[in-house]
């Protein structure tokens, strides 16, 4: 059995929306093809490139913004850092001119409605995230790569199965819920201190602890942004955004500058249920939001799914006393490990699995993150985790017009409030007791995919995708 070692920095990447298996993977499969084609090829001897989108990429592609993503990445740029506000004049620029700058360095044709091939009939047997780079050099050799987007921005090319071994010797190897919970009892460690004790063969503590806080940082930024942000979202549904409107309600004509006084007024609202449940769907909505506008967020442990995690994180800070970094710390690396072990016994692709594979996953992970924060034992975490998933077995991904907007942004705020639900009943729960462990629900929902037809699976060929009557504008 091959190793897989994740870190909490390979479940929680920083990127742009809407999609982390669409846009970011196929983003990130640019940039691998640009680094393997310079290693055997000089750039400038490049005169021509053609993407190949197969099976979900080229089905949901354009509304996942696969063809913008797949650009920018040929260009050399960082999906970290690049500036989101450039996005839509950048690719009407190469539209317009038929040109590409590879890498910033070569400038070759590329007029993206010929270049970028969407095989709406083709599938690759591997996964159905797929997509080909072809690159023709001067004296007609041919360079060609094929790589999956596998969920959550991971990406592996055909041949990575032979490289795919485990690169550090963890103290603490995880594989199943059940090896987390017999470290943490053994080590009479918490499930959060025992990953930071892994963590420590990638990096420094130093290193570790600033960047949790800076995904912190940008989930921060991001709440803020869209629960101050109006209009319509871009794709051409005509969804109108709700975060800020919301906001507004909720905050009255009480002033503030900036997050922290923002977070004030918020703290000193009160635990009326019903503020605390706008609140949680306040937040929510506005990560989702903002991914589907090409905003910058994080994997939690996708894009689409990106808004739940903060939510409850949020909804913790503001409501449960949690806002401390050492407590941010804790939740963090605690969803972190939940989400790994999914993706080891299950998948984080709703391409694979529905939208179980990401509103579940991340419940699930928000739900065990909130019940370590709050004290409970490490069985009780498994159990919420376990208590999440379990009533989101099924959820398939039928997205309308392939766009992460409905009902995909509504799903944020209902993952992020069984989250908390789960958390709840596991802390007023004894585990010894529970009839269902996590790794039964992680196979179960494994098993699932696998029996789940193909269109409900992030294809828009079933589901609400199909029995919506709305028509989208030719594009």
């Amino acid at each position: 059995m091959i190793e897989e070692r994740i870190s909490v920095f390979d479940m929680f990447k920083i990127g742009i929306g809407p999609s982390s298996s669409h846009t970011l993977g196929p983003w990130r499969a640019a940039l691998r093809f640009l680094n393997e084609l310079t290693a055997i090829h000089d750039l400038n001897s490049i005169t021509s490139l053609q993407i190949l989108l197969y099976g979900s990429l080229a089905k949901t592609g354009v509304g996942h913004g696969t063809d913008i993503a797949v650009q920018l990445g040929l260009m050399g740029e960082d999906p970290v850092t690049f500036d989101t506000e450039k996005v839509d004049s950048t690719i009407k620029q190469i539209k317009d001119s038929k040109i590409l700058i590879l890498d910033h360095q070569k400038s070759i044709h590329f007029n993206p409605l010929n270049d970028i091939v969407f095989l709406m009939d083709a599938s690759l047997p591997f996964h159905p995230n797929a997509l080909t780079f072809v690159a023709e050099t001067t004296d007609k050799q041919t360079f060609a790569k094929t790589y999956y987007s596998i969920g959550g921005g991971f990406v592996v090319a055909e041949d990575d199965a032979e490289k795919n071994v485990a690169q550090v010797k963890l103290p603490f190897p995880i594989d199943k819920a059940e090896d987390l919970t017999d470290h943490c009892l053994s080590n009479m460690m918490s499930i959060s201190e025992i990953i930071w004790e892994n963590e420590k063969s990638w990096r420094s503590p130093k290193e570790t602890i600033r960047g949790v806080l800076k995904i912190w940082e940008t989930m921060k930024n991001c709440i803020y942004k869209g629960c101050h942000t109006t209009g319509e979202l871009p794709g051409g549904l005509q969804v109108t955004r709700r975060a800020a409107a919301l906001n507004q309600k909720l905050i009255g004509d009480q002033s503030y500058q900036n997050f922290e006084e923002w977070l004030q007024i918020i703290e000193k609202s009160g635990n009326n249920f019903s503020k605390v449940l706008n609140w949680v769907s306040c937040f929510a909505l506005a990560v989702n939001e903002e991914n589907a506008s090409f905003g910058r967020v994080v994997t939690a442990p996708t894009n689409g799914a990106s808004g739940v995690i903060p939510a409850v994180l949020m909804y913790y800070i503001a409501f449960c006393d949690g806002n401390s970094s050492k407590k941010i710390l804790e939740f963090i690396m605690t969803a972190a490990e939940i989400g790994s072990i999914f993706k080891k016994g299950s998948t984080i692709s709703a391409a694979m699995g529905g939208c179980q594979a990401e509103i579940g996953v991340s419940s699930a992970m928000a739900a065990g993150a909130l019940t370590e924060c709050m004290g409970g034992s490490v069985q009780q975490v498994i159990m919420a985790a376990e208590i999440a998933m379990e009533h989101h077995l099924g959820l398939t991904c039928d997205p309308i017009g392939g766009l992460v907007q409905i009902p995909c942004i509504e799903r944020n705020t209902m993952g992020a409030i069984k989250a908390i639900t789960a958390s709840q009943l596991a802390l007023e729960s004894d585990p010894t007791k529970a009839k269902v462990t996590l790794d039964g629900v992680i196979k179960t929902m494994w098993a699932t995919a696998l029996d789940m037809n193909s269109k409900y699976k992030e294809t828009s060929d079933g589901g609400l995708a199909t029995h919506i009557p709305i028509s989208l504008p030719e594009c």
